[in-house]
């Protein structure tokens, strides 16, 4: 059994214990989701912590979009319970990196790949990826590179 699967479990029995509601919730849908994961596929098997933080990632992002769809229809209550979701869900996953830090990766893979103009993002991307893993979002890691490659 993996560290971050039973510290969601054990977190789910202190937020019942408590009666959180929010992290109950949350807890139980990330543990559901993560349990769907497993049993996908030809043979139900464990998964790597690394495989649930990027679970948990993809959840963090539909709360986040889901949130923004609902504050833009003015629905505050709903966008606010979306975002509390989402912060339970960060406790969970790897520190974010700041948009310097971002920059700052992008910098050092176009100078290693050598890259010059939009044609070469994708080796760029292909660098700068694995660095960035369930740090930050490949949208604004995509928009970075951009913005440097145009720049350039």
């Amino acid at each position: 059994m993996n560290e971050l699967k039973e510290r969601l479990r054990a977190d789910l029995s202190s937020a019942m214990r408590a009666r959180d509601q929010v992290r109950l919730r949350t807890l139980r849908m990330a543990l559901t989701s993560i349990t769907n994961e497993e049993v996908a596929g030809a043979a139900a098997r464990q998964l790597s912590d690394d495989e649930i933080v990027k679970v948990l990632t993809r959840e963090a992002k539909k709360r986040r979009e889901a949130a923004e769809a609902f504050a833009a229809a003015g629905r505050a209550e709903q966008a606010a319970a979306e975002r509390a979701e989402g912060e339970v869900l960060a406790d969970y996953l790897p520190r974010q990196l700041t948009d310097e830090e971002v920059s700052q990766l992008v910098a050092a893979a176009i100078t290693e790949t050598g890259a010059a103009g939009m044609p070469a993002m994708g080796k760029v991307m292909k660098v700068v990826t694995p660095q960035v893993a369930g740090r930050a979002e490949g949208s604004r890691v995509a928009a970075e590179v951009r913005r440097q490659l145009a720049a350039g």
